[in-house]
């Protein structure tokens, strides 16, 4: 069953908006239970003729009598004659009371609404930002195991149920304690008997909501985890939508995305058929205790120990009562859906990270200088995977470049990933200005590292927007500055909007050159200690490629830079030069030592030098 552990510090911060509101759906309640006792009374006020027909004969005697007359204030004076001495003036002044009660109970209620439904609000906004930071803090290993549609369906369709708890059932729940307090208390004030036997069936209520309550428990929590299937082929299939129109794949996606709809579409089907009983049971029920008002009630009126009027507030109390019934099978099924809801986000707020702060992390340390050192550093991603890196053993200098390159799958960008501490080696040590990597404070790791991936994302911002993105302070000129360096500036002042202008979704209206040159800017505006262009250059031509690596040489001579490529061209100029091969180091060296040693490096060299000059002819 869903627990308030973790909910009770939201809803706390917003304790006195609960306190007032629940305050103010008992006030509600309470004035609103006046207006049945005043019917009632009023009722038994009037000395009215025994019977419907005798009703019925009385006024419209009264009324003809009127006409006859010619006289309006006859029919009052008629009516007066015929009951217990009460004047219109009474009966008006009875209805004015039940307006204004009615009134201020509307006014309490909207009040309850203002307070509570606006805190489930506030605690929802809490909850979902305290997830995003939680899931922005957890390892790589959970982002590889979990799909996007499971991440978007906790954040946009499971954290609304608990907020549906903390509002909607927290109130109606509320309003039923105090309704049925109330209700009962008059109830009993005017025969124990009777509403002893009215209430017999309420058990029967329990006991429905919770065989109910229980199936659809389970049956909303297999249609959340269709739900997330369903989302996660529809990001699927937008964000590859370039590749299913170029594969002409169209109609298997449609088919995919169909199959997985119809599935969601038969799952919601269940737990509808079930939910659907929980509103006739609870009507069936409430039909029950009225037949025993009315006849258990009728004899009482029929032996004297009962009048007219207090049989109508019996039925008018029962009345009250129906929305709180009704109320306790929805506010059940709320409870459920939050309980399937609250498990799933359970399990991601129980993950810790496996890459954090600890108490072996140095808080004095505030920048570092650039030194990377790797000491026979073993990773494998996963116990049941292969290797990736097997015992490397390098070391960078502040202001040194490092090229490593290697074939597809060799662990160049594991290398990277280690740097930027995203994972932790499997063996072995890395040292960052001969300090442990566990000891530098990761926002001290990370905000000195500019990296540059193969696969470019851009945010669905302006092109100024992105090549600021890691340094939100950058006056224009340092943009247009590293815009140059990266060979970006001439293209973005081609466009009608400059900077200004929005590169879509992943940067859909730029080129895949202009994207990767837009990421090599924003990495160089940040001024990073340490500079890693991982397969950087692989989407310009050589002679774009020449013209940036030509524009970034003063950037890195003066910080530590890890170049990683297929292109010997790209490297070549590099102060140390590392080859890769599944996983291990097997040359390294200057580009000139590897060319005189003729092994890998130097045939890769020259393979690529005749591919240049075929293009050439």
């Amino acid at each position: 069953m869903f627990s308030l552990k973790r909910l009770w510090p939201y809803i706390k911060r917003y304790k006195w908006r609960l306190i007032i509101g629940l305050a103010a759906v008992t006030i509600s309640n309470a004035f609103a239970a006046l207006i049945p006792k005043i019917i009632g009374q009023t009722i038994d006020r009037l000395d009215t003729p025994d019977t419907l027909v005798e009703q019925v004969g009385m006024y419209t005697t009264a009324f003809f009598q009127t006409l006859k007359k010619n006289d309006a204030s006859w029919f009052t004076t008629y009516i007066e004659q015929r009951t217990h001495g009460i004047t219109a003036g009474d009966i008006v002044e009875q209805v004015l009371w039940i307006i204004a009660l009615s009134i201020i109970a509307g006014l309490f209620l909207f009040l309850t609404r203002q307070m509570v439904i606006v805190m489930s609000r506030l605690v929802e906004r809490d909850l979902r930002n305290d997830f995003m930071d939680h899931v922005q803090s957890l390892s790589m290993r959970w982002f590889t195991t979990t799909t996007t549609g499971d991440i978007m369906a906790l954040a946009t369709n499971d954290i609304p149920r608990i907020r549906e708890f903390a509002g909607p059932a927290l109130m109606y729940s509320a309003n039923t304690v105090t309704t049925f307090a109330f209700a009962v208390g008059m109830m009993f004030a005017l025969s124990p008997k009777i509403t002893l036997l009215a209430l017999l069936p309420l058990p029967l209520v329990s006991y429905t909501v919770y065989k109910i309550g229980k199936k659809v428990h389970l049956l909303f929590g297999q249609v959340q985890g269709q739900y997330a299937d369903l989302t996660s082929n529809a990001q699927e299939n937008i964000s590859g939508v370039r590749v299913i129109r170029g594969y002409i794949r169209e109609v298997y996606a449609e088919s995919v995305f169909g199959r997985l709809s119809e599935l969601y579409r038969m799952k919601n089907m269940e737990y509808i058929k079930v939910d659907a009983l929980m509103m006739p049971a609870m009507m069936t029920l409430i039909g029950l205790s009225q037949l025993i008002i009315l006849g258990v009630g009728g004899a009482e009126v029929m032996a004297g120990r009962l009048t007219i009027g207090e049989i109508t507030q019996f039925v008018a109390y029962l009345s009250m009562l129906i929305w709180p019934v009704i109320a306790i099978g929805w506010v059940t099924n709320l409870v459920q859906r939050a309980a399937a809801a609250a498990k799933r986000l359970n399990e991601v707020f129980d993950l810790k990270p496996d890459i954090a702060d600890s108490a072996k992390t140095d808080r004095m340390i505030t920048s570092i200088n650039g030194k990377i050192e790797f000491r026979d550093v073993t990773l494998q991603y996963d116990p049941e995977m292969p290797t990736v890196l097997k015992h490397l053993n390098f070391t960078v200098e502040p202001g040194e470049t490092l090229a490593i390159v290697g074939p597809t799958g060799s662990g160049k960008s594991s290398i990277v990933n280690l740097i930027a501490r995203l994972y932790d080696p499997s063996e072995g040590d890395i040292f960052i200005d001969d300090k442990p990597i566990a000891t530098v404070p990761l926002d001290t790791l990370r905000s000195s590292i500019g990296t540059v991936t193969q696969e470019t994302f851009l945010f669905s911002k302006t092109i100024a927007d992105n090549v600021r993105f890691g340094r939100t302070d950058a006056d224009f000129d340092l943009v247009t500055d590293a815009t140059s360096l990266a060979q970006l500036h001439e293209n973005v002042t081609d466009f009608p909007e400059q900077y200004d202008t929005m590169v879509g979704e992943r940067g859909v209206t730029l080129s895949g050159g202009q994207k990767q040159r837009t990421s090599i800017a924003r990495a160089v505006l940040r001024q990073p200690s340490i500079l890693i262009l991982d397969d950087a250059l692989s989407a310009v031509d050589t002679e774009t490629e020449e013209y940036i690596l030509r524009g970034l040489r003063d950037v890195m001579k003066d910080r530590t830079t890890i170049l990683i490529a297929h292109r010997i061209s790209t490297v070549k100029d590099a102060d140390k030069i590392i080859v890769l091969e599944d996983g291990a180091i097997v040359e390294n060296g200057t580009h000139d030592e590897l060319i005189e040693l003729g092994g890998r490096y130097a045939s890769t060299y020259e393979r690529q030098l005749l591919e240049q000059e075929l293009e050439a002819m």
